[in-house]
């Protein structure tokens, strides 16, 4: 069946928070002109952790996102999540139950670590005041599943639902599974994304113990360096990232105009190792290649590659490698978003997969910034300093996580009567 047919999924509403705000266009503006999200921890995080740079999204009060009472079973990562959920069914225009058949509409969201400060704040209340300060709250509020089963019940929705934990490829997954449901025609409209709060003085502290996070820097904006030589590591983030995606044919009936389709998708494992990716890449050259199959495309038909590459010697260089041994020499132009948002974890790949649909929907490319001098093995046809205009019929946006998932998703121009094209800062 032809990915181009009505049967197409199309981007008809996103949802992003994370360090560069709340709004959709400034947010991209943001990765166009690198204005950077990345700055110094709270003083209480680094003392505890000793990390140096981190990608803090805002503060929302849980009351924005939920109907009252609120229970305090809800953890920071539930409240990106439900945040970036309302921004895309707002953008969308999506009414459950008026323009959606409830039974035919589906979540499926995806998170990383999910409720990681939920669960330490009762297990450190347990340690201190015994069994009875562990509120009856922390049996929903422990499960990371509640990112989808909240949106359902905030927007009475009735059709699929599905959680994906699938570390740091989770975000771009649960775009995939929307196109899967509904090419597979069980569902009309799939509410998915991803969300992660990974700004814990454990998590964090892991992280640093691990060598894993960038360090050293005298501006913490400079800190992430996605595939330049002095890059030293990823800047730990947290945010969310949601969509809606519909049939074109649902799209037109309601009137909805499109971003961009999803058009292929694909997905392998490198079963190599529960942090390194395959040295040369192979698990992840893959990946493209099969969502390229997927698209009915070939790769000559990608204009742009949304690289995961965050600032890691190995992950940077596998990626490279990757995409050199797919594409040849002459690679479509390639961009890392993470210098100016950092590593936003379960909630990267959806958050990444926007920045593709809008790369599409207004044939503009932001570049890597921070990219000052490339590493030895990642040369590509990068994208720096600032954003390249060009009409781009097809482009790529690639997810990795620990324990060796790879996801990459391919979108194409939306194939909606109407069309969506974002407004975007000038160089």
């Amino acid at each position: 069946m032809s990915t181009r047919a009505r049967t197409a999924a199309v981007v008809t509403g996103i949802g992003l928070v994370s360090s560069l705000g709340r709004d959709l266009e400034e947010s991209f503006d943001a990765l166009c002109t690198g204005a950077s999200g990345l700055g110094r921890p709270t003083p209480e995080l680094a003392e505890a952790s000793n990390v140096e740079v981190v990608s803090q999204a805002p503060d929302i009060n849980p009351a924005e996102v939920l109907r009252p009472p609120i229970d305090p079973g809800v953890d920071r990562y539930l409240v990106l999540a439900l945040a970036a959920a309302e921004q895309a069914v707002r953008d969308a225009g999506l009414a459950v139950g008026q323009n959606s058949d409830p039974e035919r509409t589906a979540v499926v969201a995806s998170t990383a670590g999910g409720p990681l400060r939920t669960y330490e704040e009762h297990a450190a209340a347990r340690r201190r005041r015994g069994r009875q300060a562990v509120s009856p709250y922390l049996c929903p509020g422990m499960i990371p599943n509640m990112s989808a089963a909240r949106i359902a019940i905030k927007y009475g929705i009735r059709g699929y639902s599905l959680l994906l934990s699938t570390a740091c490829a989770g975000g771009g997954q649960a775009v995939a599974e929307a196109l899967r449901l509904i090419r597979g025609g069980d569902a009309d409209v799939v509410v998915c994304g991803g969300s992660d709060a990974p700004l814990h003085p454990t998590v964090a502290a892991a992280f640093v113990n691990a060598n894993s996070l960038a360090h050293g820097h005298d501006d913490p904006r400079r800190a992430s360096r996605p595939f330049d030589r002095d890059r030293n590591g990823y800047v730990l983030g947290e945010g969310a990232a949601f969509f809606v995606v519909e049939s074109a044919e649902h799209a037109d009936a309601r009137g909805a105009a499109g971003y961009a389709d999803v058009i292929g998708w694909g997905a392998t494992t490198d079963a190599y190792h529960v942090t390194k990716p395959r040295p040369d890449g192979s698990g992840a050259a893959e990946c493209m290649r099969r969502a390229i199959a997927s698209a009915g495309l070939a790769p000559a038909d990608i204009g742009y590659i949304n690289a995961h590459a965050t600032s890691t010697g190995i992950g940077d260089v596998a990626e490279a490698r990757a995409i050199r041994g797919l594409f040849g020499d002459d690679t479509p132009p390639v961009s890392s978003t993470k210098s100016v948002t950092g590593h936003l974890m379960g909630a990267s790949g959806a958050f990444e997969a926007a920045a593709t649909v809008l790369s599409v929907a207004h044939g503009t490319l932001p570049p890597t910034h921070n990219l000052d001098n490339v590493a030895p093995h990642c040369e590509l046809n990068h994208v720096r300093s600032k954003p390249a205009r060009t009409e781009v019929r097809a482009a790529l946006s690639n997810s990795f996580g620990f324990g060796g998932h790879n996801i990459s998703l391919a979108f194409g121009a939306a194939s909606t009567r109407g069309r969506r094209v974002p407004g975007v800062a000038d160089d």
